[in-house]
C-alpha cells in the first residue's frame, strides 16, 4: 500500500529566504529536531557552495554517528553535472537537481540559452552523474512545474526516469496552484510515469499545506507513493513553504483524508522544534500558528471557554498535549543564572552541564564548541544545542576547520 513520506526543505528553500538567516550550527540543529522528530529526509543544502562543505562534512559524520537517527540527508543541485560533480566527493547519498521547465521561465529566465531539448540534456547528464556517483536516490525538481503543460513535464519524467531518476518534484513555484487542479495533476503524472511526484508547494494564496495535501493524494491514487516538502513554521520564500507541522496534522486529522504516513513520527518534538526555529531564525510565532501560536488552544469568549472546560474536544480538533513541552531552556531563567558561551569560562561550563546532567564527551573540545557556536550564532545556546555539543564535539568540530587543536 502506498504510503506518505516527508521530505523536509528548511536547509535549503528556508534558508535562502530574504530577510532570514541560519548559522551552519543552526542548519545542524534543524536536522537534530527533523530526525528526532521522525521524518524522512532532510534536504540539507547546496553541496556544490565552497562555504558549504565543512558544514556538510559535519552532517555526515553526524549521520553515521547516530545524532539524526534515521534521517536521510540529501543535497540540492541546479540540473547540471558541474554541481553534482563539486558535491559528489562530500559522500551524500541522496540528491534533488534543479532545472526550470515551463515555456514562461524558458522565454524569460534563459531568454534563448536553453531550450526544451537542452534542458532534458543537462537534466538527464546530471542523473547519470549522481548516480554514477553513487547517489542511492535523485529526485528531478520541474521548477515551475504548475506552469508546465502536461505533455513536456511527461516527457522530462519519463527522461529522468530513464536517466535512473527515482522521483520527480512538481514545483508550484510561484504558489498558484489550487487543491482540486495539482490533485488530478499527480494522479495523472504518477500513473504515467510509474514513479512517485514529490510535492513543493509555496503559499502565495495561502493554499501551500492544502496543495500539498492534496497533490499527495493524487498520488496515493495513482498506486505511488507521496513525498511532501515543507518548511518547519512554514517559512520560505516570498509567503513561505508549507508548514511542516499543519500538513502532518492536516494528514491526520483531516476530515476526509484518507491517507497512511510512512514515517514514523513523534510529534512530541513538534514545540521544541517550531520554538526553537523562531528563536534561531529570528522569526516570532504568530499567536494563530498552528498547533504552537501562543493561541492555537486558548480560549475567552463564554461560549468557547464553557465548552472547553466540559471537554477541550468541543473546540480542539487535537490534543494540545501530543504535540510535547513548551522549552524552557537554562538560558531564560529569571533572576541570578550562570550561562555558558563566547567568553564563558570552564567553571561555568561545568555548572551549566552539570545543572542540565549532560554527560560531556571530550570536555576541552566541547567546551571549545561551546565558544565557538555562541560567536556564530550570536545568541544564547539553547538546552538542545548544548546537549548535542556534549554528545557529538568531534563530529560538530568538523563545522570549524582550523579550531580542532589545542
Amino acid at each position: 500500500m502506498p504510503t506518505i513520506h516527508f521530505l523536509d526543505v528548511t536547509n535549503r528553500d528556508g534558508v535562502q529566504t530574504a530577510r532570514t538567516g541560519l548559522s551552519k550550527f543552526g542548519k545542524t540543529m534543524v536536522n537534530f529536531y527533523l530526525g528526532r522528530l521522525g521524518v524522512a529526509q532532510s534536504e540539507i543544502g547546496f553541496p556544490f557552495l565552497f562555504h558549504e562543505v565543512p558544514y556538510v562534512r559535519a552532517q555526515v559524520a553526524l549521520a553515521e554517528a547516530g545524532a539524526f537517527g534515521g534521517l536521510r540527508l540529501s543535497g540540492w543541485c541546479r540540473g547540471v553535472t558541474q554541481d553534482v560533480e563539486r558535491a559528489a566527493p562530500l559522500g551524500l547519498r541522496h540528491y534533488n537537481l534543479s532545472i526550470s521547465t515551463s515555456d514562461y521561465m524558458i522565454q524569460n529566465k534563459f531568454r534563448g540559452r536553453l531550450d526544451r531539448d537542452a534542458i532534458v540534456r543537462e537534466m538527464t547528464a546530471a542523473v547519470r552523474a549522481a548516480k554514477a556517483a553513487g547517489a542511492e536516490t535523485v529526485g528531478v525538481n520541474a521548477e515551475d512545474g504548475s506552469r508546465t503543460d502536461d505533455g513536456f513535464l511527461l516527457e522530462f519524467a519519463l527522461a529522468a526516469k530513464e536517466a535512473g531518476a527515482d522521483r520527480v518534484r512538481y514545483c508550484d513555484t510561484i504558489g498558484g496552484d489550487t487543491p482540486a487542479r495539482i490533485r488530478e495533476r499527480f494522479a495523472k503524472l504518477a500513473s504515467a510515469t510509474g514513479m512517485p511526484v514529490e510535492t513543493h508547494c509555496h503559499n502565495d494564496l495561502g493554499m501551500a499545506v492544502a496543495n500539498s495535501v492534496s497533490g499527495a493524494l493524487g498520488d496515493l491514487e495513482a498506486g505511488q507513493d507521496a513525498w511532501i516538502n515543507t518548511c518547519v513554521n512554514g517559512i520560505g520564500e516570498r509567503s513561505g513553504n508549507a508548514d511542516l507541522l499543519s500538513t502532518i496534522l492536516a494528514l491526520r486529522h483531516g476530515f476526509g483524508v484518507r491517507a497512511e504516513i510512512g514515517d514514523a513520527l513523534d510529534l512530541s518534538w513538534a514545540r521544541r522544534f517550531g520554538l526553537w526555529a523562531a528563536y534561531a531564525f529570528g522569526q516570532p510565532v504568530p499567536y494563530n500558528q498552528v498547533g504552537i501560536g501562543r493561541n492555537a488552544f486558548a480560549h475567552e469568549s463564554g461560549i468557547h471557554a464553557d465548552g472547553a472546560l466540559k471537554d477541550h474536544g468541543n473546540y480542539e480538533l487535537y490534543d494540545e498535549a501530543a504535540l510535547g513541552p513548551f522549552p524552557q531552556d537554562w538560558h531564560g531563567r529569571p533572576g541570578r543564572v550562570v550561562l555558558t558561551g563566547e567568553y564563558g569560562g570552564k567553571a561555568g561550563f561545568r555548572h551549566v552541564m552539570d545543572g542540565l546532567g549532560v554527560e560531556v564527551r571530550e570536555e576541552d573540545t566541547a567546551f571549545r564548541l561551546v565558544q565557538l557556536c555562541n560567536a556564530m550564532t550570536g545568541r544564547p545556546l539553547t538546552d538542545d544545542e548544548l546537549r548535542l555539543i556534549a554528545a557529538y564535539p568531534r563530529e560538530l568540530m568538523l563545522l570549524f576547520p582550523g579550531h580542532d587543536g589545542d
